[in-house]
């Protein structure tokens, strides 16, 4: 006798695969399992809230399917095809009033956002009994849903990143098992859209590997369709271009770098994305979007994200010498090499961050701490007990500790530190050399995450030592650690071995590093600078332009009584007066442009728009092989690159 089998269908296909890729969430999914199963549940309506690319839908799926196993009638919404008419909402939902069980699933509700108050008050309190409504979307959910009685059914779930261990999961559970999985998962930053289509790529070209090449066109085109709001066309691209390269927009960055535009409308439009949120006094930009973004910007106008690159480090930089140290965080920020940032960046906030000294720390530190590090931690564990303001500790979201430091000055080391086989001959070095500047010293900086949080241990520890703005850092470096020497030698330090410590037969090394008599704030400057091919600006003196003036003198290059009126002119006569201008800017011109290929365009575009003019701008831009708005979008550029120059430059000595 022939058995008839259930006929399958794609849709069955769609949802086996879906099934068998879906990793990770385990805490959200029992969460979520008990208020479907229990009588009196934790929660009848759960927002799940987070970026886009986090996996809010994927979950909702995921738990579809939980309640279908269970026999629970299921009703899925999204609010991209609902559109904003409350009837469309009421008339889906009344077909499920006869379920005995039911899960409502909402998804995308920042786009029926207008339907909140309705649904809430009207439609929801008539649902079965037994209903679970979960709602995703990328924003917080009103205050009203927990106030008013709401709040004793309502819950949150903020979705974030996956784990390592997960990331390696997702992309096995894609088929993806190769040496080039830990490039990926450090790339995508726990994203699972990011995984999945890095995964797709992999497999799909064995050649590449997200390490080397992480910006694929494809996987950025689908990022930018996945991810971004179509308002992006409404924002001038020097605002958004200020998101995009910024880690945190406030409103006075945005009035400082972009003069002359509108700082309120900018930060409203910026404020309103739905791939922005607030951050401390500002807002900042969703990573996995920002990571799509700036490679698109890349790509499309290089010339734009350097030169906001280098305005947003001239702000800090100015901000920073002047006494506000936490600004460093947003200065590293913008440096891009990968050996500098191993040692010294704040990429690893969203997972971890850093704490004082508990009870236990030590204990637990002790247990972590490798075998050939135990002398240089029982050098290290008389901080903890009597000098705990000198230690930090590295802790993830679970409370783990991840890591730790210890760091000082002079002024704030503990007395007992002299003594210390480490620190002693450092302080006592530092003290020679106090009459050129203060130091910083890490007794230690150690990472128990496989490298997740040493960049920021480096941040903590100048933040942390008591010295504002130190000119010398003092290193220890395991050279059996992969990365420190590496490090160390990128950023310019010098190994003193009269200073190297040997502990039960290991050296730790000492590297010294000279952060000019600027300070670290403008040798960080001077390191972004030098990525975007530019010469490092001069001390600066009195300001003698401002970019009105330099507009003005551009304009009357040719013309020698105007430039002889300027504020910057100097002479007795007025051919005198005006060349003397002319060389200011020619001097200018020549120090303000670096020796890359898009620099030199610039310093061509500003000689051929205004000190070495043609007949037109027209003209100007066709010699130079570019399009009209090409040729005014880039000397509007040189023009405002040449106007901070002059201005941080300052006056020569005998301006009158």
């Amino acid at each position: 006798m022939r058995v008839e089998l259930p006929r399958r269908t794609l849709a069955d296909r769609l949802e086996d695969r879906d099934r068998s890729r879906f990793t990770g969430r385990a805490d959200e999914v029992a969460f979520l399992d008990r208020c479907l199963d229990f009588d009196d549940p934790p929660a009848s309506a759960v927002h799940i809230c987070g970026p886009g690319g986090i996996g809010k839908s994927t979950l909702l799926r995921e738990i579809a399917r939980h309640a279908r196993d269970r026999g629970i009638r299921v009703a899925s919404i999204d609010g991209r095809e609902l559109g904003p008419a409350p009837g469309a909402l009421e008339a889906r939902l009344r077909k499920e009033e006869d379920a005995d069980q039911l899960l409502v699933l909402l998804d995308s509700y920042e786009r029926m956002a207008a339907l909140d108050s309705y649904f809430r008050q009207d439609l929801l309190p008539d649902l079965p009994h037994r209903t679970l409504v979960l709602i995703a979307g990328r924003g917080a959910p009103d205050p009203a849903w927990f106030t008013g009685g709401w709040e004793a059914v309502t819950a949150r779930i903020d979705l974030m990143g996956l784990s390592s261990r997960e990331a390696s999961h997702l992309l096995a559970a894609r088929g993806l098992t190769d040496g080039r999985v830990d490039a990926i998962v450090d790339w995508a930053d726990g994203s699972p859209l990011a995984l999945a289509l890095a995964a797709d790529a992999a497999i799909a070209d064995a050649d590449w590997n997200a390490a080397s090449a992480p910006d694929r066109p494809e996987i950025l085109r689908v990022l930018l369709h996945r991810l971004v709001d179509t308002k992006l066309h409404e924002i001038r691209p020097s605002a958004l271009g200020i998101a995009i390269v910024a880690r945190n927009v406030t409103f006075d960055l945005l009035r400082t770098v972009l003069p002359g535009e509108d700082p309120e409308l900018a930060y409203r439009q910026l404020s309103e994305l739905s791939i922005t949120e607030p951050f401390g006094s500002g807002l900042t930009m969703h990573e996995l979007a920002r990571k799509a973004l700036l490679a698109d910007l890349r790509q499309r106008n290089p010339v734009l994200e350097h030169d906001l690159r280098r305005r947003v480090a001239d702000y800090l930089w100015s901000r920073g010498t002047a006494g506000d140290q936490m600004l460093l965080i947003e200065m590293a920020h913008l440096v891009e090499n990968p050996l500098l940032r191993w040692g010294f960046s704040w990429d690893g906030y969203v997972s971890f961050r850093i704490d004082s000294v508990r009870p236990g720390d030590a204990e637990r530190i002790e247990e972590l701490t490798a075998e050939h590090e135990r002398l240089w931690w029982q050098l290290t564990r008389r901080y903890f007990a009597e000098a705990p303001d000198r230690v930090a500790i590295a802790r993830d979201l679970s409370d783990r500790v991840c890591g730790f430091l210890v760091s000082m000055s002079l002024a704030t080391a503990p007395a007992f530190a002299a003594d210390d086989l480490l620190a002693g001959p450092w302080l006592a070095d530092a003290r020679r050399n106090a009459a050129l500047g203060d130091s910083v010293m890490w007794h230690a900086a150690v990472d128990f995450s496989r490298g997740k949080v040493q960049a920021m241990l480096g941040i903590a520890g100048i933040l942390r030592c008591g010295s504002l703005s130190p000119r010398f850092a003092y290193l220890p470096i395991d050279p059996r650690l992969p990365g420190a020497v590496e490090f160390a030698h990128a950023v310019g330090a010098v190994h003193l071995p009269d200073l190297d410590a040997c502990l039960a037969g290991d050296v730790v090394q000492c590297y010294r590093l000279d952060y000019g008599p600027g300070g670290i704030f403008t040798f960080m400057r001077d390191q972004i600078y030098a990525e975007l091919g530019l010469p490092a600006p001069g001390p600066a003196c009195l300001p003698v332009a401002d970019l009105g003036t330099v507009r003005d003198i551009l304009k009357n290059f040719r013309v020698p009584r105007e430039l002889a009126r300027s504020r910057l002119a100097h002479g007795s006569s007025v051919p005198e007066r005006a060349e003397s201008v002319q060389q200011l800017v020619w001097r200018a011109t020549d120090e303000a442009f670096g020796d890359s290929e898009s620099e030199r365009l610039l310093r061509d575009v500003l000689i051929a728009g205004y000190l070495k003019p043609l007949r037109s701008h027209e003209a100007a831009a066709s010699k130079l092989l570019l399009s009209r708005a090409a040729y005014f979008r880039r000397l509007r550029t040189a023009v405002e690159r040449l106007a901070d120059h002059m201005a941080a430059a300052g006056a020569p000595a005998d301006v009158a």
